[in-house]
């Protein structure tokens, strides 16, 4: 770890308001949840326009379902992890004014962050595309392994957004807005490859904010970072706090 690049992350946040975080699935693997693309990652395993698509839902939906059912077990077994709670204290703090996050597992909120934009749905409810009737996960999880509507019987469809459906324009709206008005966008765990998400950075130069990468690998973005870390975001981010609190 880079003591004088954590400082200099912890300068920048203090001095770049308001601050905006965009997370990825980087910031959730040391919360033990694989993420999608890296060599061992979900895709590795599966095809995502097999399980993870809308017209794999349409034409078997027991077979997303399968998918599912195999990571609910993981992600609800996760907790918050360091990286987590260190963006939890910096919006207590009021030096994060919203996270932005591709990610689907609630962690952000268990952790504590008030402002969490969910781009990409969220797995804590399921819904019915028949009737529009929402299911809370515990009653999901009860009703594995195919969810059924209780209403009309219809099988339930997870409220995440899969590959071929359109992101939900009230949240991907607010991303962007989030973007152009940051001061500072940090950019947490995210290789920045799934658009229109890894966008938001053009956003924020283009506005005349500033960039910060903390991130395991590299990134489009890299050359545009006032600071880039390399390395895991449990570690990082709370050196980040302890050194705002020096």
């Amino acid at each position: 770890m880079s003591v004088d690049a954590v400082r200099s992350l912890a300068e920048l946040i203090g001095s770049s308001q308001p601050c905006v975080v965009l997370t990825g699935a980087g910031v959730s693997t040391e919360s033990g949840i694989p993420d999608f693309r890296s060599a061992t990652g979900i895709w590795a395993e599966y095809d995502p326009m097999e399980v993870a698509s809308i017209w794999a839902f349409e034409r078997d939906p027991e077979q997303v379902w399968e998918f599912y059912a195999r990571r609910l077990g993981v992600l609800l077994e996760a907790e918050p992890n360091p990286g987590h709670l260190a963006l939890a204290e910096l919006e207590r703090r009021g030096l994060v004014a919203a996270v932005v996050t591709q990610n689907i597992d609630t962690l952000h909120a268990r952790a504590g962050s008030v402002d969490v934009v969910e781009v990409h749905g969220s797995i804590r409810t399921s819904s019915c595309r028949a009737c529009g009737l929402r299911v809370p996960l515990a009653d999901v999880v009860a009703r594995l392994p195919v969810p059924a509507c209780e209403a009309c019987g219809a099988v339930l469809k997870p409220d995440v957004v899969m590959f071929g459906e359109p992101m939900p324009e009230p949240e991907l709206d607010r991303a962007v807005a989030l973007a152009r008005e940051a001061g500072l966008l940090l950019v947490v765990g995210s290789s920045l490859e799934v658009h229109p998400v890894a966008a938001l950075p053009e956003e924020t130069l283009a506005a005349g904010g500033k960039l910060a990468i903390v991130n395991r690998g590299p990134t489009p973005y890299d050359p545009d970072a006032a600071v880039r870390l390399d390395g895991s975001a449990g570690e990082l981010l709370p050196a980040v706090v302890a050194a705002l609190s020096s």
